[in-house]
């Protein structure tokens, strides 16, 4: 049952962040941002995407729900922090991303398992 669910969070984890691809490169380019803010939309977006396409591994390791609610997890923590910070120029979030990126590196090591 998780291995389904997680397959299916991929897909969609994968669209959205296809989505917020397109809008942090046609969004962010008519703007007035200033290049930081650029910079940790696309690195956001960069580690979505990477790990949503790790989300598609998940069905296939020992321990699907330990692994895959840690990635995501992760995936929210840490990118969420930084889209919210780029789109918003508040860096409120910005103790989570150290959270999610531990979150994320402990999910690679679960799917080892």
């Amino acid at each position: 049952m998780a291995a389904v669910a997680f397959r299916r969070l991929a897909g969609l984890s994968g669209s959205l962040a296809v989505g917020l691809g397109a809008y942090g490169a046609h969004g962010f380019r008519r703007s007035d941002r200033d290049d930081y803010l650029k910079e940790l939309f696309e690195t956001a977006n960069k580690y979505h995407f990477l790990h949503s396409l790790a989300l598609l591994g998940v069905p296939h390791c020992r321990k699907p729900l330990l692994a895959g609610t840690l990635l995501t997890s992760g995936m929210v923590m840490f990118c969420g922090s930084l889209y919210f910070q780029a789109i918003t120029g508040d860096p409120m979030l910005t103790k989570a991303a150290p959270y999610g990126g531990t979150l994320l590196m402990v999910g690679w090591a679960a799917m080892a398992l």
